[in-house]
């Protein structure tokens, strides 16, 4: 079972603001740029990010109920920055995953170990 949302929204109040910063350098994570849907104000959200050559994988945390996933989706793109560099990213696509190919091996046991077994796939525009 992912985080629960109830976390991810107590994350979205004050945590997110303070590990944003941080999450934009760091190894496999990341921020994601996207729009509101109804909105149209633009947020960032920090994710756990496995970039390749090709593509973006981002695991869903908290599963695949969030605003943000939605935002995305709904949009058809984003922009993710990683390691400091911003990417544009089309085409997601949510899928699920338990054997979690794609993610390092730490990061697979700490997923595993949440029960997160459903990612977001982003083609690199």
């Amino acid at each position: 079972m992912p985080i629960p949302l109830a976390v991810g929204k107590l994350n979205k109040a004050g945590l997110n603001h303070l590990t944003r910063p941080l999450m934009r350098h760091l190894p496999g994570f990341g921020v994601v740029r996207h729009r509101g849907r109804r909105s149209g104000q633009v947020y960032e959200t920090p994710v756990n990010v496995f970039p390749t050559a090709d593509r973006v994988l981002i695991a869903l945390t908290y599963g695949p109920d969030t605003d943000w996933l939605k935002n995305v989706l709904a949009a058809g793109e984003c922009e993710i920055q990683t390691r400091g560099r911003w990417v544009h990213c089309t085409a997601p696509r949510v899928y699920r995953d338990p054997r979690r190919h794609g993610v390092r091996p730490v990061e697979r046991v700490a997923l595993g170990a949440l029960g997160v077994e459903e990612f977001l796939e982003l083609r690199r525009a």
